[in-house]
């Protein structure tokens, strides 16, 4: 009978264990459109924002990060900038920096896992002490002996889930950092292809005015002889030799300019500057076509956004967490083991001791720090909520942003392209004027500055228009369509 009563507390407390005080988690409201503004000019229906893409359960027991796909600049066509690609996901220092976090990350959840079990500790300890009031003046006397052996577990039972929501609050920041590991990577493998666009571009603006220089040094040439022979003025040498100084000294910029970007590619291997070079080509890849329509649900697959997801969720269990310091804790208690007087006879029966029995802990005054704990937990999670919301909306500014851009970049590319055809027309026409003695060497000047602009401007244009799809790659998780239209697709593929 005494057996049974001793075993209702222990069985309440199990029946109660596990009780969240977390509140329901609910995800800020957002209302998107189904696409994207700049995508297309029909208006579009308005949709309702969605859960963040994730896959299954990895082997931890954890929700993978975003998927963003493994080789996705190979949309650009260019050997070279994969091979970079390749190496700087081996030794890139940003990559290796979120590794290290999610590890942290990982850590704390395996420590908050284990506030969920019994400990068990060992305990061994020996003295001898002598008691100075003691009159008996004998060797020996007054001096006792203690020596005590024994093991001792506890196990506090989480009846208002303090415990599991801590566990909660640790694994969804962990998938946090495995969100941000997904965004660490895409944002290198996005700046390395900038990096590699900007110095392809540095080259090309390179060749041309290398090859400027020699047509402006033959014009220099040329009207010196023209002077000596007194068909021109000193002023038209003087001019000559003005533009062909001041574009070595645009060389130079854009060659330094180049071997900045070298090295900046350098630093995204991980790699110091006198150990890396890059072939020089001046080929700029040709960029990939933005689809015309583009969903707004590709946001819904950015590690970003999953990410400030999962922390507004585990700001939500710590509210639970913060909560339960409001109800007592129940700590069930054992220790046994042997305290003898002599060292030889401690592990005989007799000496044996052992407790068993179930503890209540319950702050009945704390000046007001639960109430202040709760405060803060609430805040923290309004403040996640707001970020979250941020967040999402900033995604699909930089998602219009740059779709208006890629798309009149394309535009601007064709026309500058126009724009230096005529440019090079009026010069050949200009120039058999000036040696016809028909025009001043001013014309030739002035026309032979606009081709070099106008080819300037079109390196400039296509370089901005790969960093506006580029860019837009970032925004969209490195794929142009939704997880579910790619697995359909999948799925249709396998059918046929």
């Amino acid at each position: 009978m005494k057996k049974s009563r001793a075993t209702v507390p222990l069985a309440v407390g199990l029946l109660l264990a596990g009780c969240s005080t977390a509140p329901s988690h609910q995800r800020p409201a957002l209302v998107v459109p189904a696409a994207f503004k700049e995508a297309t000019p029909l208006a579009a229906d308005l949709g309702v924002w969605q859960t963040a893409r994730h896959g299954g359960a990895s082997e931890d027991g954890l929700a993978p990060s975003a998927i963003i796909p493994s080789a996705w600049w190979t949309l650009y066509g260019d050997t070279t900038l994969n091979q970079l690609q390749d190496q700087a996901a081996i030794t890139s220092p940003s990559v290796e920096q979120a590794v290290a976090r999610l590890r942290a990350a990982q850590a704390a959840v395996a420590s908050s896992r284990a506030g969920l079990f019994p400990t068990l500790g060992a305990s061994g300890s020996g003295n001898r002490a002598r008691n100075a009031s003691s009159s008996n003046a004998s060797a020996g006397a007054g001096i006792n002996s203690s020596y005590s052996l024994g093991l001792n577990a506890s196990w506090e039972l989480d009846l208002w889930g303090r415990l599991s929501g801590q566990v909660d609050a640790s694994q969804l920041s962990a998938q946090a950092s495995q969100d941000d590991l997904a965004a660490a990577r895409l944002s290198s493998q996005a700046t390395l292809a900038q990096t590699y666009f900007s110095l392809r571009a540095a080259e090309a603006q390179v060749q041309l005015l290398q090859d400027s220089l020699q047509v402006y040094l033959q014009s220099w040439e040329l009207t010196q002889n023209r002077y000596r022979a007194g068909v021109v003025s000193s002023a038209d040498v003087a001019q000559a030799e003005a533009q062909y100084k001041t574009t070595q000294v645009q060389l130079l910029e854009a060659q330094t300019t180049r071997t900045q970007f070298e090295h900046a590619l350098a630093a995204l291997q991980g790699q110091a500057p006198a150990l890396f070079s890059l072939p020089v080509t001046g080929q700029l890849p040709a960029p990939p076509q933005v689809p015309g329509l583009l969903a707004s649900t590709l946001l819904e697959q950015r590690p970003d956004i999953a990410a400030a997801e999962r922390r507004m969720a585990a700001a939500n269990a710590q509210v639970g967490v913060a909560r339960a310091a409001y109800f007592p804790a129940l700590t069930l208690s054992a220790a046994g083991g042997y305290r003898s007087s002599t060292l030889s006879s401690l592990l005989s029966a007799p000496n044996l001791f052992w407790s068993l029995g179930p503890g209540l802990a319950l702050a009945l005054f704390d000046g007001g720090a639960r109430t202040a704990a709760v405060e803060s937990a609430r805040a923290a999670l309004d403040l996640a909520g707001a970020t979250y919301k941020q967040t999402v909306l900033t995604a699909l500014q930089e998602v219009e942003d740059n779709l208006v851009a890629a798309t009149h970049l394309a535009q601007e590319q064709q026309i500058q392209a126009e724009a230096v055809a005529a440019a090079q027309k009026a010069l050949t026409v200009v120039s058999n004027q000036y040696k016809a003695g028909t025009v001043a060497y001013l014309n030739v000047l002035s026309a032979q500055t606009t081709v070099l602009s106008a080819q300037n401007s079109l390196v400039s244009v296509q370089n901005r228009r790969l960093a506006a799809i580029n860019t837009l790659l970032k925004n969209v998780a490195g794929r142009w369509e939704p997880l579910q239209a790619q697995a359909a697709s999948a799925q249709t593929r396998m059918a046929e």
